[in-house]
């Protein structure tokens, strides 16, 4: 019986929770956008000009692949380009050497 009820809802559940993470750092993107681009001028000096594009292609991409992940459209696309915001933040941020962090 609860199956039956909840059937139609447990698609968008089950899709809301794998894209969480990319939902909230996208968020924390928007909302913290002057201690991110901070961050990674004074990590990769490479002016406020190019951080600043650096988050921005981290926010668009989040937040538009979990929309489209959402909204069921151009599923694959989204993944790859999640996928790819995954690889670009692993370079920016240092953490490929980090064993501790990747095992977790």
């Amino acid at each position: 019986q609860f199956l039956r009820v909840t059937k139609q809802y447990l698609p968008h559940v089950a899709r809301l929770c794998l894209i969480s993470t990319f939902l909230e750092d996208g968020i924390r993107m928007w909302l913290q956008w002057s201690e991110q681009r901070d961050y990674i001028d004074g990590t990769w000096n490479c002016g406020y000009f190019l951080a600043s594009i650096f988050v921005f292609i981290n926010l668009f991409g989040q937040l538009s692949g979990c929309i489209l992940v959402l909204s069921r459209n151009f599923v694959q696309y989204a993944c790859f380009g999640l996928f790819g915001i995954i690889a670009l933040q692993t370079i920016a941020y240092s953490i490929l050497w980090d064993l501790k962090f990747l095992m977790r």
